[in-house]
């Protein structure tokens, strides 16, 4: 069966003979510079079932907004007896876009409690079931005829999306061997820009993008969440939160021994061995709720950190980007029709220069890819802004491809420290007890952030025009003198070796 998946999933080749003894001869295959079978099954599967969606939703309201908003001002004037203007339906439109990120908000508030309670599966599970309500829910608002199972589907996958946020990344760190936490870390943005490739591919309008089919937009999602919970459900809970949090040495052993493989029960026991220490000292079991975690002084520079960083790859501009691509292509001189285009070939670099995070988080320190990525996305920002004021004056088709160029200068260094890092950092600057509660707070922070974005760009592009971008290359500035200052360098160190390095908050010194 493993070898039946490990084709399906695009296990790498030379692992097929391997996976393929494991059913012939029921022996564990040996371990791939800490890479087995299960753990890379668990990597695909969770992110095409969880952050996949995720970025799903961010991208599949971009093109056929103007048929959703057509169809939304029928459903009133049939339905309600209501006609609306033009601004009305903005504001109703806003409403359905921002309405999932308000959401997002909303499950940041009590993903810990469930992460801690039901374990990082188990959340991932709850999740995974709302994902596929939300999916429901799209596929019949349209036969229904009702705009509030479209606003719940967005709303219920915002919570959805929240839970995922919190949980995925530390199902898979925790999962991993330390010598992975940083590649399996990026599997989290590798997911993400991925489902926004793959909607942008859905809503074409020749595919699913069109007015008799958009329904099937919204929701095709779900199919891919589906055929992950059946898989999910067989996977191993997280073997520290067994130990850590439900006391049951024994069935961590053994979820363990599936990840790790049978002939590395030496590795199994000094885990094991490393956990029992950390329980016994109790040094971080004691702040596991949110107070008590505020409460300590200790605490405070790591959770700056985390939620500066989450808050900073949503205000950095590249939601900015993907959610008014094609506003801001046309408004570089491309034409409708080459915008669409264009938008797409964007999502596609986006894609592949996130699949260089594990290749990049694997060879190089954290701290130097964060500081190269926020320098370059600042840089792009400001040349594309003063590209798209020349653009203006002059209507310079030179100038027009130079924007498009500044875009995917952005994108790529977007994704060499700054979407990655942030969404693992912090489960490598905390301790296994505190840090339910800081990936909730820096999803919170992370959503808040998309919220901004999503209700103020289009303000600011109203009245700066093409200096819209400044304040998120403000914002790049604010992350890179932050890591410069205050972040240590956390790989090939555990989270215990950190945290001495970041006791004294804001007088901490790095080293």
């Amino acid at each position: 069966m493993r070898f039946i998946f490990g084709l399906a999933l695009g296990v790498p080749a030379s692992l097929h003979s391997s996976i393929a003894m494991v059913v012939v001869m029921h022996v564990t295959p040996p371990r791939v510079n800490g890479w087995t079978p299960l753990l890379l099954l668990i990597c695909l599967t969770v992110t095409l079932g969880t952050t996949v969606p995720v970025g799903y939703f961010f991208g599949v309201l971009n093109s056929p907004a103007e048929i959703i908003k057509k169809w939304c001002q029928d459903i009133l004037a049939t339905e309600y007896d209501t006609i609306v203007t033009a601004g009305q339906l903005d504001i109703l439109w806003t409403s359905i876009v921002s309405i999932y990120l308000i959401g997002g908000i909303c499950g940041s508030c009590f993903s810990a409690l469930l992460s801690d309670k039901y374990g990082r599966k188990g959340c991932l599970l709850i999740s995974g079931v709302l994902l596929v309500i939300s999916g429901i829910l799209f596929t019949w608002c349209r036969a229904a005829k009702s705009l509030e199972m479209l606003m719940t589907g967005r709303f219920l996958g915002g919570i959805a999306s929240a839970l995922i946020f919190t949980a995925q990344p530390m199902y898979l760190l925790e999962s991993a061997p330390s010598e992975l936490s940083g590649s399996v870390g990026v599997f989290t943005c590798i997911g993400v820009t991925g489902g926004i490739l793959l909607a942008q591919v859905f809503t074409l309008s020749h595919l699913l993008g069109n007015e008799r089919l958009w329904p099937y937009a919204l929701s095709s999602y779900s199919l891919l969440v589906m055929a992950s919970l059946l898989l999910l459900w067989w996977f191993p809970e997280s073997p520290r939160w067994l130990y850590l949090h439900k006391r049951d040495s024994s069935a961590s052993e053994q979820a363990l021994l599936r990840l790790r493989g049978k002939n590395t029960e030496e590795e199994v026991r000094q885990e094991l061995a490393e956990m029992k220490a950390t329980l016994e000292a109790k040094t971080s079991s004691e702040a596991s709720s949110l107070c008590s975690v505020l409460g300590d002084r200790e605490l405070w520079l790591p959770l700056l950190l985390v939620c500066s960083f989450q808050a900073s790859q949503q205000l950095s501009g590249i939601n900015a980007i993907f959610f008014y691509s094609l506003s801001i292509l046309t408004n570089a001189g491309f034409s409708e029709g080459a915008a669409t285009w264009l938008n797409l070939g964007i999502g596609i670099f986006n894609l592949g220069t996130s699949l260089l995070g594990p290749l990049l988080i694997h060879r190089f320190p954290r701290r130097p890819l964060m500081m190269i990525s926020c320098s370059t996305c600042a840089l792009a920002l400001l040349a594309m802004s003063l590209g798209l004021f020349f653009l203006e004056k002059s209507g310079s088709t030179i100038l027009t491809y130079f924007c498009a160029a500044f875009i995917l200068t952005f994108i790529l260094g977007f994704q060499l420290g700054l979407g990655p890092i942030a969404y693992f950092i912090g489960s490598e600057l905390l301790e296994d007890s505190p840090r339910p509660v800081a990936m909730s707070m820096g999803s919170l922070f992370s959503w808040i952030g998309n919220f901004l974005v999503g209700m103020c760009f289009p303000l600011l592009q109203s009245v700066w025009s093409s200096f819209a971008f400044i304040p998120c290359m403000c914002v790049c500035l604010y992350c890179l003198l932050l890591t410069w200052r205050y972040l240590p360098e956390t790989r090939g160190r555990e989270p215990k070796d950190v945290k001495p390095l970041m006791s004294n908050g804001l007088a901490s010194k790095r080293n």
